[in-house]
């Protein structure tokens, strides 16, 4: 079987933006205009292809990424539609990791918000090239300019507009593009399918030969043609301008900026043609690098299909019809159903039973995948989230993934005993498909644990086990996920012995023990000299200090930002064993945490409001009364926006507070932002309650 599209015409994208900014209305036009769907689905209708999940459907947000192959231009393109929802920030992750380009999307009145903030970084750590889409250009208060200079100021983006909008709001008509320099009107009958090529108006005259000026200054630094033309005062050829800013956008040192608005279908085809024309095939991104997993050696992928097969799976999913579905990108080489993958980090090969082409929900089966696909297995039973698959005979392992740690948790247990078994299984599944969602049972209370990044990340998963998975399960009230660390530096001694009959145990250690900077996480250091403790037990007492990072000296909770260091110790040349060690390490951790006046945590939110003025001060009562730190307040057309930073603790309830305020006008975006210490008082307080005293 041969590939369909060259590799040269395959683009590997995702749509990324804050919540509300109309990613999933833009992919729905997508798909209308390159012929993958017939009818455009609204979001607001619970009718969008994307948006597939019941839960989705119902609150109008995207809440997993969906994976889709459309075609345009003769180009295979392959799109991942992202959440917008802090919650679901894995989503955007895992996604990123896989892509080669991405389609970043603002919308024209709030512009660069909290979340696009926060997905333009993650696309930042993968290095990849972006295009950016202003969109709602119809709606009331639209900007163009303003967000432009909030991509310069909050993001430091360097943007080139390669369209601007013939008017703003209710007058938006169509776009003037910068490069054939000509205005393009939409034809509302035809659901924006046909456009005319018109002159540009003379109003924007003026404004038009400021962008294009704007545009070739940026094109000239990349092409040495389009310089020449540029210093001589003539014009470069269209396709010499498109060359330049290409090279441009894939060096990810400029982002070409287009507008529209995706829900009146306007601008969303010259959108696919910069997909084709600017962002890369996977030939024009680095070859993928990974290490040998017994030489520990680097190793590189080159993309073709000739070399050997090499995937990443990046996301797991329970299907009802199918079972367990891992998603993964192939970085080198080809596949057929029915063969097997080796995957290092579990050591085990893997049968592919079925490959299937997804469109959201929807199946289409494949016999044989190439370098530079994405798809989805049915039969791997032991690939998790960021595992590497390669070729039986070439292993090779790639960088894996990191997960943010959640931070809000309740507790959940089944209503019968025939609920018990499903429940746990039903936890296992959810557990695989998202790696930022934990479980465990609390060894005090036996109940289980749940945790997650959020309120509705949690709200989503509980619906999800009692709606999909039909459990039947009663519900706590949401906890916080609080730290312990230490304040100040303390040396400590572990020392374990046991003499019964025969074998004896003896562990002796010495720690020093220091604060690290926050959000450092756990540090460890052996400056033992070989022969005071032998080094095979040094990992012993490793393990012993990690362990006990887990409970904290004041309420039992997990230890983070501590540097432990091992400076002395002694040994038995008959009774001491790593389990004597591993105790001993335990105790003098716990010792040295008592002496280091340790604290207690507790997670702080990076909040936004947006809101109309005259709510304003209610809107800050409310938060002052929360014990928020607000950082800043400003004017956004007719709205003020309040950033903030809140104690997650203060916030349950506050979507419901915040509409009963401003009558419902106000909107507000939260994501977490890191650990800080709590005073005494609120510290007394919190001890109060988890003694049972409150």
């Amino acid at each position: 079987m041969k590939r369909a599209y060259a590799l040269k015409k395959t683009r590997n994208i995702g749509i990324m933006a804050h919540i509300d900014a109309g990613k999933t209305t833009t992919t729905e036009r997508i798909l209308f205009y390159t012929g993958k769907v017939h009818r455009m689905g609204e979001v607001h209708d619970g009718a969008a292809a994307m948006d597939w999940m019941q839960q989705e459907k119902e609150r109008g947000i995207t809440i997993t990424s969906a994976a889709t192959t459309c075609f345009w231009r003769d180009h295979q393109i392959n799109i991942i539609d992202t959440p917008g929802h802090v919650d679901f920030t894995v989503e955007v992750e895992r996604s990123l990791r896989v892509l080669d380009g991405s389609i970043a999307i603002f919308c024209a009145v709030g512009g660069v918000e909290p979340q696009s903030e926060t997905v333009w970084r993650q696309a930042e750590h993968y290095h990849i090239p972006r295009i950016a889409f202003i969109n709602k250009m119809d709606r009331l208060g639209a900007d163009f300019n303003n967000v432009l200079s909030m991509m310069r100021d909050r993001l430091g983006a360097h943007p080139v507009p390669i369209q601007v909008p013939i008017g703003e709001a209710d007058s938006f008509k169509g776009i003037v593009d910068l490069i054939e320099m000509k205005a393009v009107l939409y034809d509302e009958d035809s659901l924006g399918a046909k456009f005319t090529h018109e002159e540009i108006p003379e109003s924007m005259r003026e404004t038009v030969q400021k962008y294009r000026h704007d545009l070739l200054e940026a094109a000239a630094e990349y092409d040495d043609s389009v310089m020449e033309k540029y210093l001589e005062g003539e014009n470069p050829s269209p396709d010499a301008l498109r060359s330049a800013l290409r090279k441009g956008c894939l060096s990810v040192n400029i982002v070409p900026v287009l507008c529209g608005a995706a829900l009146k279908n306007k601008g969303v085809q010259h959108l696919l043609d910069a997909v084709v024309d600017y962002l890369p095939s996977p030939l024009e991104v680095p070859d993928i690098q990974g290490f040998d997993p017994k030489r520990g050696k680097t190793l590189l992928r080159k993309t073709s299909d000739e070399e050997s097969f090499t995937a990443l799976a990046f996301k797991i999913t329970t299907d009802s019809y199918v079972g367990k579905l891992t998603y993964f990108r192939v970085y080198s080489g080809a596949i057929t159903t029915g063969k097997y993958v080796l995957n290092p980090r579990a050591e085990r090969k893997e049968r592919i039973g079925r490959i299937l082409q997804m469109h959201a929900n929807k199946r289409e089966d494949r016999q044989e995948v190439f370098a530079g696909d994405i798809v989805a297995a049915v039969g791997l039973r032991y690939t998790k989230t960021g595992d590497t698959l390669c070729d039986t005979k070439h292993p090779i392992v790639l960088e894996t993934m990191t997960f943010p740690e959640p931070v809000i948790s309740v507790a959940i247990e089944p209503k019968t005993k025939a609920d018990e078994d499903k429940l746990t299984q039903s936890l296992g599944s959810l557990m695989d498909e998202d790696p930022t969602f934990h479980c465990k049972t609390d060894e005090d209370t036996g109940q289980t644990i749940i945790s997650g990044m959020g309120e509705l990340h949690l709200d989503i998963i509980i619906d999800r086990l009692l709606r999909d998975f039909k459990v039947k399960a009663n519900v706590g009230r949401p906890q916080v996920a609080y730290k312990e660390t230490i304040s100040k530096k303390a040396d400590s001694e572990g020392r374990f012995v046991r003499q019964a009959s025969g074998k004896g145990q003896f562990g002796h250690v010495v720690l020093h023990i220091e604060p690290t900077p926050r959000g450092a996480g756990f540090q460890w250091e052996s400056r033992i000299v070989d022969g005071i403790i032998p080094k095979e037990y040094i990992p012993a007492i490793e393990s012993g200090v990690r362990g006990a990072m887990n409970a904290g000296t004041i309420a039992g909770y997990p230890m983070v930002d501590i540097r432990a260091v091992l400076v002395d110790g002694s040994y038995h040349p008959e009774d001491s064993t790593a389990v004597a060690y591993e105790i001993a390490a335990s105790m003098a951790l716990q010792d040295g945490v008592r002496k280091a006046d340790p604290i207690l945590l507790e997670p702080h939110m990076k909040i936004e409001v947006v809101t109309p003025e005259e709510f304003l001060g209610e809107v800050l009562g409310d938060l002052n009364g929360r014990r928020a730190h607000i950082e800043g307040i400003h004017a956004r057309k007719d709205a003020q926006v309040v950033n903030a930073s809140v104690p997650l603790r203060e916030m349950f309830g506050y979507a419901t507070d915040l509409r009963s305020k401003t009558q419902g006008r106000a909107i507000y975006t939260m994501q977490f932002a890191n650990y800080k210490e709590i005073s005494n008082d609120e510290s007394q307080k919190l001890l109060e309650k988890v003694r049972g005293f409150a």
